[in-house]
Parts: C-alpha cells; sequence; structure tokens
C-alpha cells in the first residue's frame, strides 16, 4: 500500500506548484497575444525575439562572467534554437487557418511524441501508473474542447487541413526542444543552456522577421495599447523559458506538457474572476481531472524515480566523456607539441 509521506513528497509538491506557474504564464502569453491579435497586430516572431534577446543579455553576461568552458558542443544549441524558434511560429500561424479547437486538440500530440522519444533517446521507464495519469489528462482537456464554452469555436478556419498539419508539425518541434532540453540541462548547464538557445534563437528570429515580417512592422503604430501586451508577452516567455529547465531537471518534459494542460483552464478562471464571465459547468470536472491525472502522474513511485536517477547518471557520465572527448584530444596534442619543443631546445 502506498504510503501518504511517500506520495506527497518535497520534489512532487514542488513539481506541481511549478508546473502551475508554468501554465499561468503560458496562460497569459496567450492574453497578451490575443490582445495584439484585436488590435491588428500579426507578428509571432517579433513577439518572440524580444524573449530571445533578453534571455541571451542575462543568462549570457552570467556566463561570460563565470569563464568556464563550454560542456556542449555549440552547434546542439544552434539546432535547438532553430526547432524552438520554428516551432513557436508554426503553432501561432496555425490560428489563421483553422479553428481554437482543433489547436488546442492537435496541440496534444506534444505529449505522446515527449513520451516516445524520452523513451528512445532518455531510456526513461512509463509505468501503468505515468500512462493512467497522460491518460486522465488528456480526457480533461477533452472534456475543456467539446463542452459549451467553446460552441463559438468549433467553426472551421479558412484552410482547416494546412491549419491542423501546422499544429502537428509545431507540436513535434515543440516535443523535440523539450527532450532536448532536458538532456542537456541534465547532462550540461542550465545558464549555458539559457544563453546559447537566447543567442541563437535571436539570430534566427531576426532573419526570419526580415523575411516574414518586415513590412508588418513598419505598419504598426506603436501605441501604449499595443506596446504593453507586446512587452508583456517577452517578460512572460522570459520567466516562462527560465524556469522550464528547472521543471525539466526535477520532473522531465513530460510533466511539463501534462502541466501546461491547465493553461486554458487558468483563462477561464482569470475571465470569471477579472471578467465577471458565464462559464459552463464542465470547466471545473475538465481542471478537476487535470489535477489528478497530474498527481497520479508525478505521485508515489520511489522505485521509478531510482531508476530515473540512475538512468541520468549513466547518461551524463556517457555525455561528459562525449562533450570532453575533443577537449582531452586538444590537451593531448598540445602536450605533444610541447614536448616536441622541449626537447628541440634541449637538443639546441
Amino acid at each position: 500500500m502506498m504510503n501518504f509521506k511517500d506520495f506527497w513528497t518535497k520534489k512532487i509538491l514542488v513539481g506541481l506548484g511549478l508546473g502551475q506557474f508554468l501554465s499561468l504564464l503560458i496562460t497569459s502569453t496567450g492574453f497578451a497575444s490575443s490582445e495584439l491579435a484585436r488590435k491588428g497586430i500579426n507578428a509571432p516572431t517579433s513577439q518572440s525575439f524580444l524573449n530571445y534577446v533578453l534571455l541571451a543579455i542575462f543568462y549570457g553576461s552570467y556566463m561570460l562572467y563565470r569563464r568556464q568552458s563550454l560542456k556542449a558542443k555549440w552547434y546542439y544549441y544552434l539546432i535547438l534554437g532553430v526547432v524552438d524558434v520554428e516551432a513557436n511560429f508554426l503553432v501561432v500561424k496555425a490560428y489563421q487557418y483553422t479553428s481554437l479547437t482543433s489547436v488546442m486538440l492537435l496541440d496534444c500530440w506534444s505529449i505522446p511524441s515527449v513520451m516516445v522519444l524520452t523513451w528512445l533517446f532518455l531510456k526513461t521507464k512509463y509505468r501503468f501508473k505515468k500512462i493512467t495519469g497522460v491518460v486522465v489528462c488528456v480526457a480533461g482537456l477533452v472534456l475543456v474542447v467539446f463542452s459549451d464554452v467553446h460552441a463559438g469555436d468549433r467553426t472551421d478556419g479558412s484552410n482547416p487541413r494546412l491549419g491542423d498539419a501546422l499544429v502537428i508539425a509545431g507540436a513535434t518541434l515543440y516535443a523535440i526542444s523539450n527532450v532536448s532540453e532536458e538532456y542537456l540541462v541534465k547532462n550540461a548547464d542550465r545558464i549555458e543552456l539559457m544563453s546559447f538557445l537566447g543567442i541563437f534563437g535571436a539570430i534566427i528570429s531576426a532573419i526570419q522577421i526580415s523575411i516574414l515580417e518586415r513590412n508588418e512592422l513598419k505598419s504598426i503604430h506603436w501605441t501604449a495599447g499595443a506596446s504593453l501586451p507586446f512587452f508583456g508577452f517577452a517578460l512572460a516567455m522570459f520567466l516562462f523559458y527560465s524556469f522550464v529547465p528547472i521543471l525539466l531537471k526535477i520532473s522531465g518534459s513530460t510533466m511539463l506538457n501534462l502541466s501546461l494542460l491547465t493553461s486554458d483552464m487558468w483563462a477561464v478562471v482569470i475571465r470569471i474572476f477579472a471578467y465577471h464571465e458565464k462559464v459552463d459547468w464542465m470547466y471545473f470536472i475538465a481542471f478537476a481531472a487535470v489535477a489528478i491525472g497530474l498527481i497520479i502522474y508525478s505521485g508515489g513511485d520511489k522505485e521509478g524515480d531510482q531508476h530515473c536517477r540512475d538512468v541520468v547518471n549513466e547518461e551524463a557520465e556517457r555525455s561528459n566523456k562525449y562533450f570532453d572527448e575533443e577537449d582531452s584530444s586538444a590537451n593531448c596534442r598540445a602536450i605533444a607539441g610541447s614536448s616536441g619543443t622541449s626537447r628541440d631546445i634541449g637538443e639546441k
């Protein structure tokens, strides 16, 4: 029988609380994006660009202050930057072609994608209890989607097939990005990860903006009403990106994606108390279902946690050997060259 103390450990409570904090941040970015769209501003890459700049400045400065050698190859972060930027772009772009309901449903594709990727590359073992938690979470989201609250969102967009394809592609890239970040934060360094993600993300975003959104930015009148949600979006995304690696290290990328399922429900809570709107009763059942699913997924698996720690330690040893391989070879060549120079001097 499961002990109550085994279930409610400090790690589980921190993971659940941090997951909901990240979910609230995603909710705030959704409200900011909606406000920008209401004002006719359609520049998804430009919104993310400022976030990457903040990451590069804040974490890059700290990394330069530490003056430590890189623990992972720079091109790993370049690939991650490309994947992350395009994931954000594709999902935001999909809203122009398909309905909100379709985006919410298809965005869940990131959860099985993450589970498959972590099973293949991080050797994560998913017991029946964890799979049950995932199913309960997704069932809760399905209740939200098919409630009467979203009845007005069921109409198709201008090109539903294209929009659905964009969401699936973006969700797959999100899964790749989350799993890559989980691996790097556990085997390399969080500050290094955030620094290079910010640097390469800003460079890639700037190139994409110059190609796709240059005319859109020129037409924007930067009043207070437009600037506040724009910079609010960037600040919320900066906090989100800063805390994501912490949750990845504690609970993994699957827990991250499950926690973000509650973002739409937090939006409903905000609408109830801030705008005094009435919502369908199914929302509260759905919220409870997702909460129960998160608890089932994260709680009371000491044996599984120990296995995960063993796997992480094993993978860390392998990655450190791989990351240091070229550095060691370079040092050996330098020592050999120095010895050769010493012998030449001695002979002279």
